[in-house]
């Protein structure tokens, strides 16, 4: 009993503390609401007061009776705009002036006080106490509590000291709808088997995963004249940077501070038609932010040395390089801005006389003199000596430890066009909106490297070759097995008819096989496997000299034509087996009457010197090069010596070399052999193939020149496998290179190339078939770095899919890599400047001043590239320039010849 009535008790005395601990609970909590709402009110009240006194102020003019007062600050141009009104007379706040003077009422959070117009309660702003809204909130009165910005998720906030480093990627930012939301800049080293968000990496301090949509620094959106410089120092290499715990903190502090989130946003509203309406009709907004990541201490010795021997390099290319004495944009004087005229005439040959030049084969190199008596030599070259002693310092320059280490971190800080991105991925956007008419299909994009016997796709050479059979089966075609063969009778051999030809059975298309092995890539030339119909369909030498492949030629121009805007550069053989094969292709290309507007052309020489070698077809290298070289003297000299020669090389703009790089070679010493001395059956390497075709085609362009005649560059081949050399080869003499991945593996190099801007016309497709798989491709990571990169298609024939397989690139890496509209724009805009068409195409195309660097000479209205893209290239460039020189930099206003 007593038990009970005591446990009785014990109950009744826990359950009237609990009743007491609610009710205390209770107490505490309505009393600290209505404390708070208080507080609340109170800062409410303060800011409306000093919003009617700005008003008043603003009425009576006593904020423009002293301009000084304000003059370092945004704030206060931030809060003027807002009640201004734009060129078209409306009025920049949302909401109405009438109702801000009256009611005081503007946008603010709903969730707590706008501590912003807070700091102005005095009249006064003081810019320590306004750091946006993630920054110092000690304008906020005792008795409310601190306020902390978490991460998404995160537990940190932001003035938690661990945090301070990772500021910048914590920013919780809305995405614009119409805008891409992530890119494969946020990680262009890694596979697209990674799958972790970029605020994982250690190495990244800024996350891109919601770059596009746009990152709105503070003060960025009030006003169209915002400017904003945002210093980065953690961005920079440790070995030039060495900044305390201070300097940590300040830049923290300015990082926070540019990246707060204003209620001005764009992308915070819905899409407002009234709006769009105008945005067509507003100029551009041309208003870039921009990023400033400067080293905070001198460079060191080690890399002032670094950076005189990378100095060394560049004028080992200017020593080299052919540039035109005098350039195009001044030779050729543009009075009529509009459509460049179509040649009516484009194979008329006119009486031209011949010179008195004399010219001479002397140990592989062609010397030209004034005449037959004279022995002074007009246009001296550097002999094989010099250059390949040359070659070797790049190539131990390269190699050096401390080389490859600065190279590859400001290689990485090339990468900051991620943070470009960030800050003015909206501002792109807006500005290729309001750019009439132009968006990606309709901007010029030229297909800098396309094989002229895989020009068409597989369906379109499947049609052709069953028209053929059924309107003309008894064309003798082919001499084979000791008799004629008419186009039926070669098709009997084989026991095929047209119903029987499909695509698989055409089996042109690379597929897994061909992968590392490139005989077997050059087998899928063969239709069906045949190479009597290679013969007969894809060569221009053959028993009907080349009329089926004129004709096929033909369509493929017309359906570029009807295009429009896509232009090639179509690249054709000749061997180097005999002289009279210059004349047998001219005449193919007269009598067949092969001209576009569209097209322009190129020739490649294989290197296939041991195959020849082998066959008895040449006694030794030199043989090569007199079939290659002695013909086009001949014909500069003389053009009625040859006088369709002379017609076809006005379509000529470049000289290509192409092989498999990856065969194994022996790297060239200074003491090699001449090319008349070079008899073995070996094939000569890379850099020994690159010097006497560089020597000849400089010599050859400088007699052109003089004459007035059309100058031809050196484009090979380069780097899409083998050895690094062949690179370093490139780099003193080239113009522009096809493939160029190799640079991946050489920062130094990869750096040379672009401060140089030599031109890559990379291929991702046609790699992914042959030597690298697509994810792996560097063309993503060359881009962000800012290289010259374009897109082409290598061989549509074994490659793609679809009638316009440019396009079908760009798509395929617009999806893959999520390149934006303003990327594509842009590296179309570079196929065009890497192209040899001529001076009043690339004018018409990219803009009257194209040839001034930066975006003097950019035209949005052609190009849809935003000026703001095309200056942050430009000024990144000339800091990188700055760097290397250290300071004492000349930079060019005009782009290379």
């Amino acid at each position: 009993m007593n038990s009970s009535s005591s446990s009785s008790s014990v109950d009744a005395s826990v359950l009237q503390l609990a009743m007491a601990a609610l009710l205390g609970a209770s107490v505490m909590a309505v009393s600290a609401f209505y404390l708070h709402k208080r507080s609340v009110d109170q800062v409410l009240k303060q800011t409306l007061n000093s919003r009617r006194q700005k008003s008043t102020g603003d009425e009576d003019g006593t904020l423009d009776s002293d301009p000084d007062e304000y003059e370092d600050n945004d704030e206060y141009y931030r809060l003027r705009s807002r009640n201004q009104p734009n060129k078209n007379g409306r009025w920049r706040n949302p909401v109405s002036p009438s109702r801000n003077r009256e009611s005081g009422y503007y946008r603010s959070s709903c969730s707590m006080p706008d501590v912003t117009s807070a700091a102005w309660s005095n009249g006064v702003h003081d810019s320590r106490d306004l750091t946006g809204s993630f920054g110092n909130l000690g304008s906020i009165p005792a008795g409310l509590p601190r306020l902390h910005t978490r991460r998404e998720g995160s537990s940190q906030s932001l003035n938690h000291p661990g945090s301070r480093k990772r500021a910048a990627g914590s920013v919780i930012r809305p995405t614009t709808p119409k805008s891409p939301v992530s890119s494969v800049f946020e990680s262009v080293e890694d596979s697209d088997e990674e799958d972790q968000l970029l605020e994982d990496n250690d190495d990244q301090n800024f996350n891109y995963g919601n770059a596009n949509g746009g990152a709105v620094a503070e003060g960025l959106t009030g006003t169209a004249e915002t400017n904003t410089d945002i210093t980065a120092s953690s961005l920079v290499p440790p070995d030039l940077v060495n900044a305390g715990e201070d300097q940590n903190q300040k830049s923290g502090t300015m990082m926070r501070k540019s990246h707060s989130i204003s209620g001005d946003i764009l992308a915070m509203h819905p899409p407002d038609p009234i709006a769009a309406d105008i945005l067509r009709k507003e100029p551009e907004q041309d208003n870039l932010v921009r990023l400033k990541i400067t080293p905070i201490d001198a460079p060191t010795s080690e890399e002032e040395e670094v950076c005189r021997m990378m100095q060394e390099c560049l004028a080992l290319r200017e020593k080299y390089v052919f540039r035109e004495k005098v350039v195009p944009w001044e030779r050729e004087i543009i009075t009529d801005p509009s459509t460049p005229k179509r040649n009516p005439k484009p194979f008329f040959f006119g009486d031209e006389p011949a010179s008195e030049h004399y010219f001479q084969m002397e140990d592989g190199v062609v010397h030209v003199y004034p005449n037959k008596e004279s022995r002074e030599e007009l246009f001296p070259v550097a002999d094989a000596t010099t250059f390949f002693t040359d070659v070797h310092r790049i190539l131990r320059i390269i190699s050096l430890g401390n080389v490859r280490t600065l190279c590859h971190h400001r290689l990485r800080l090339l990468e900051q066009f991620s943070l470009h991105l960030m800050l003015n991925a909206d501002r792109e956007f807006m500005a290729q909106k309001s750019a009439p008419h132009r968006d990606f299909y309709n901007v010029r994009k030229v297909d800098t490297h396309v094989h002229h016997s895989a020009c068409m796709n597989q369906k379109h050479l499947l049609r052709f070759i069953k028209s053929k059979l059924k309107k003309e089966p008894d064309e003798v075609v082919i001499f084979r097995d000791g008799k004629y063969l008419t186009l039926k009778e070669v098709f009997e051999s084989l026991d095929l008819t047209g119903y029987d030809l499909n695509v698989d059975l055409l089996d042109v298309h690379a597929d897994k096989n061909t992968f590392h092995r490139f005989d077997k890539f050059n087998l899928k030339y063969n239709p069906c496997g045949q190479s009597r119909l290679r013969e007969i369909f894809l060569k221009q030498d053959n028993l009907i000299q080349g009329r089926f492949l004129a004709e096929l030629t033909k369509q493929v121009l017309s359906d570029l034509e009807a295009s429009k805007y896509q232009m090639a550069e179509y690249r054709i053989s000749v061997y180097g087996r005999k002289q009279s094969e210059w004349d047998q292709l001219a005449s193919w290309f007269v009598n067949n009457e092969i001209y576009s507007e569209n097209a322009i052309w190129l020739i490649q020489f294989p290197r296939l010197y041991n195959v020849y070698k082998g066959m008895g077809i040449v006694p030794s290298f030199q043989n090569i090069l007199d079939n290659i070289f002695i013909p086009l003297f001949e014909v500069t000299v003389d053009p009625s010596s040859h006088p369709q020669l002379h017609v076809f090389l006005k379509q000529v703009v470049g000289f290509d070399m192409v092989d498999d790089e990856s065969k194994p070679e022996r790297r060239p010493t200074k003491h090699m052999p001449t090319p008349a001395q070079w008899t073995n059956d070996f094939n000569p390497a890379f850099s020994y193939y690159a010097y006497y075709c560089y020597a000849n085609l400089y010599t050859l362009n400088k007699l052109r020149e003089s004459k007035g005649m059309t100058t031809i560059k050196f484009r090979p081949h380069c780097g899409e496998a083998g050895d690094i050399d062949h690179l370093a080869a490139a780099f003193l003499f080239t113009h522009n290179i096809a493939h160029g991945n190799n640079l991946r593996k050489s920062p130094a190099l990869q750096y040379l190339f672009y401060l140089s801007q030599i031109g890559l016309a990379m291929s991702p497709l046609s790699n992914n078939s042959l030597f690298l798989d697509y994810h792996r491709n560097p063309f993503p990571m060359f881009f962000a770095r800012g290289l010259n990169v374009s897109l082409s298609t290598d061989d549509p024939l074994q490659i793609h899919l679809t009638k316009e397989p440019l396009v079908e690139e760009y798509s395929v890496a617009a999806q893959v890599w999520k390149l934006s509209a303003c990327d594509l724009c842009e590296i179309a805009r570079n196929s065009v400047y890497q192209s040899g068409f001529s001076h009043p195409c690339k004018s018409h195309w990219v803009g009257r001043k194209y040839y001034i660097r930066g975006p003097e000479g950019n035209d949005i209205h052609k190009t849809n590239v935003p000026h703001m893209r095309v200056e942050f290239r430009h000024e990144v460039w000339k800091e990188e320039r700055q760097y290397l020189y250290l300071g004492q930099a000349k930079i060019p206003r005009e782009i290379d010849s």
